[in-house]
């Protein structure tokens, strides 16, 4: 047995997780040596009782890592382990990395500048609108957006993501990765999986239940630098990602709600305890200018005052001059239509080209 087949076999045993696979490796120096050990070599990793110890004995003869592969392939997933050179390295540094990841889609380099955005399943029609916008522009800043698939923010968090251009997200299940949940997300998934991938550590054919999901938000937030919570009741699992998100060393923002919703407790409460506060995208990106520098300016211009621009930029920034117009004045000095023009002046703003003004009106800023 392969020291990568090992992780599959020990992945797909019960009662047995990554911190107890962990404290059997601290003794016995590989995964493959817990299938040969005797029971008293066994018994001597710290924190395992002879129940463990027993259950491990009576199913490592039954796992057959070969057939989970085969299994994998034949629905077009990849199982990475810690044995293999894509797994990410941001998620081999937590206290319980997982032992195995099933794969649909790619998981690329680009993939550590990450973003968790999570919330609600329950989510209001503010909470889903400001979960997609903020994914959107953290997508067209060059964060992979990672989330969960679920109902209600997630499932906005993801489709915003892959609105913007090159846009990519991550999607972490509570189930097999042949257990899509919820039903109606299954083309979503699809969709994920060619922008991005569908992720779980769970074995094929594994439903989802009240126990997985908390379990895989350890992932969620492990792949990511910082996780941003937009709406979360006081019992949301969103709360449960982001403490884990700071027991991972990672940051936390959430977004305010109206103070008499119910769906803003959980964010309230975080904010109080020390999250960011997200009152827009610009509070999340200060924070990693380091990882996703501003552009640089466009060195085929030779005043080399602005960024690269496409020619509906370009018609924008110089209808502005120096000064300000409001939307409606852009349109008509543009000819870009009214439902072109909302994403173009975002993406100009994420460029720090523009400022959105009260009143809808359009400030050009001045560059040095």
């Amino acid at each position: 047995m392969t020291e990568r087949e090992a992780y599959i076999a020990l992945n797909m045993m019960e009662d047995i997780g990554p911190v107890g696979v962990r404290s059997l490796m601290d003794v016995l120096g590989s995964p493959q040596a817990i299938f040969t050990a005797d029971r008293g070599k066994l018994l001597e990793a710290q924190g395992l009782g002879a129940a463990t110890v027993d259950r491990i004995i009576e199913q490592r003869q039954k796992m057959s890592p070969a057939d989970e592969l085969k299994r994998a392939a034949g629905i077009g997933v990849e199982i990475v382990t810690p044995a293999d050179e894509k797994y990410p390295q941001a998620l081999a540094k937590i206290h319980d990395p997982p032992l195995a990841l099933y794969v649909k889609g790619d998981m690329l380099p680009a993939d550590r500048h990450a973003m968790g955005v999570v919330g609600s399943r329950h989510a209001t029609v503010y909470g889903r609108e400001t979960a997609e916008s903020l994914a959107f522009q953290l997508a067209h800043a060059g964060f992979t957006v990672v989330s969960g698939l679920a109902r209600g923010i997630d499932t906005a968090a993801h489709n915003g993501a892959l609105k913007a251009k090159g846009g990519r997200t991550l999607a972490v299940l509570g189930g097999g990765i042949d257990e899509i949940y919820p039903p109606e997300n299954l083309a979503l998934a699809e969709k994920i999986s060619k922008n991005g991938a569908v992720i779980s550590e769970f074995p094929i054919g594994k439903k989802p239940d009240k126990t997985t999901f908390p379990i895989r938000n350890r992932i969620i937030s492990g792949l990511s630098a910082g996780v941003v919570v937009v709406e979360a009741g006081l019992t949301s699992g969103a709360l449960i990602t982001a403490n884990q998100a700071l027991e991972q060393g990672r940051s936390v923002f959430a977004v305010p709600g109206r103070i008499d919703s119910p769906a803003s407790r959980g964010t309230h409460m975080l904010i109080k305890n020390g999250a960011g506060l997200v009152e827009s995208v610009d509070d999340i990106l200060q924070e990693f200018e380091v990882l996703i520098p501003r552009p640089k300016p466009d060195e085929s211009r030779t005043d080399e005052m602005f960024p690269p621009l496409d020619e509906n930029e370009k018609k924008v920034v110089f209808s502005l001059g120096e000064g300000e117009l409001s939307v409606d004045e852009i349109i008509r000095k543009t000819g870009i239509g009214a439902n072109l023009i909302g994403t173009i002046l975002l993406g100009l703003e994420m460029k720090r080209m523009i400022k959105l003004q009260p009143g809808r009106m359009i400030h050009l800023m001045r560059r040095t």
